[in-house]
């Protein structure tokens, strides 16, 4: 496969290049790096780095031109300011156009779009069903709610839209995972809102995609999410005991802020229904892994799409 990824130096886009590439696929990247990391790509033998906006034409248009893809794995996405209003139009919708018309322009043979499971807006049932109403509210909600329907639209494009949990794994640099760990570390204080999130091993996550670009997915919008909601309280519970802090630190429980959700399950039954798959790592094993990987690497620059609460 010639597999073109947006967004590649991001935490799915480069697990996915790492999971792929010894396989033998030929992979180009196109991202900015707003919030990739520049260094993941560098020197990676077999991946043809393009530094460019997808929101300028031209750029997607010469990087499809000459790769010629089978393959389009639209990862990027604009989401680290929740007042760049215009930004995030520009990549979520604008971006997500060019990427539409390159891919019908070219007969690539299958889309994969990752969207965000604030596209649901605050559920009238938890788990989500992938048929409840989107009605995002947020900046980022809203620009990639509008970029999934532009793909939809387009009947003769192959898209599949994944409506994603909170998928952990190398370089997750989003979430309360790693900032209880960074904070933890650095003897800071913390705090947890009541909210209720999924997490799914990025294991499972990588499965699913395998079976996603090689085989006969039907066209349409799927949850991908274990379907197990569990606290922030409960995660922030697992990461002080994983650094022996469990009798050391506490962190008071307040109510979400007013541009978040409370709770965000995601119903993958559709999802295993039709693809035959199922999430396989419990929550304190997908914790772990992550931890470890942090233990490891270290935590860079933590982004979140929520505003900073008034002091």
């Amino acid at each position: 496969m010639r597999i073109l990824i947006t967004g590649g130096a991001g935490c799915l886009g480069s697990n996915l290049i790492e999971h792929w590439l010894p396989q033998g696929h030929e992979i180009l990247v196109i991202d900015n790096f707003a919030t990739g990391k520049k260094e993941v790509l560098s020197g990676v033998e077999g991946v043809t780095v393009v530094e460019g906006d997808i929101s300028n034409k031209a750029v997607v248009d010469e990087c499809f031109d000459k790769f010629n893809p089978t393959h389009v794995i639209h990862s990027a996405a604009s989401y680290k300011d929740p007042e760049a209003w215009e930004e995030d139009t520009r990549t979520n919708v604008l971006g997500t156009i060019n990427i539409a018309k390159a891919s019908r322009r070219h007969e690539v043979e299958r889309v994969v779009y990752f969207q965000t499971a604030l596209c649901y807006g605050r559920p009238e049932e938890v788990p989500i069903p992938v048929d409840h109403p989107a009605r995002p509210f947020t900046s980022y909600g809203i620009s990639k709610t509008a970029g999934e329907n532009y793909l939809m639209a387009a009947a003769d494009l192959p898209v599949v839209s994944l409506r994603l949990a909170n998928i952990c794994g190398p370089r997750l640099a989003i979430g309360p995972i790693p900032t209880f760990y960074k904070r933890l570390k650095a003897g800071q204080e913390c705090f947890c809102s009541d909210a209720v999130r999924d997490f799914m091993d990025m294991s499972d996550f990588l499965e699913l995609m395998d079976r996603i670009v090689c085989e006969e997915t039907p066209r349409g919008v799927y949850n991908i999410s274990t379907g197990e909601g569990h606290s922030i309280k409960e995660v922030f519970d697992q990461v002080a005991s994983y650094l022996h802090l469990e009798n050391e630190v506490e962190a008071p429980v307040v109510p979400v802020g007013e541009d978040d959700i409370q709770a965000v399950v995601l119903d993958p039954s559709k999802t295993e229904e039709i693809l035959n798959w199922k999430a396989k790592v419990s929550f304190r094993e997908t914790i772990r892994r992550q931890l470890e990987w942090y233990d490891r690497h270290g935590v860079n620059d933590i982004y979140s799409h929520l505003s900073r609460p008034a002091k």
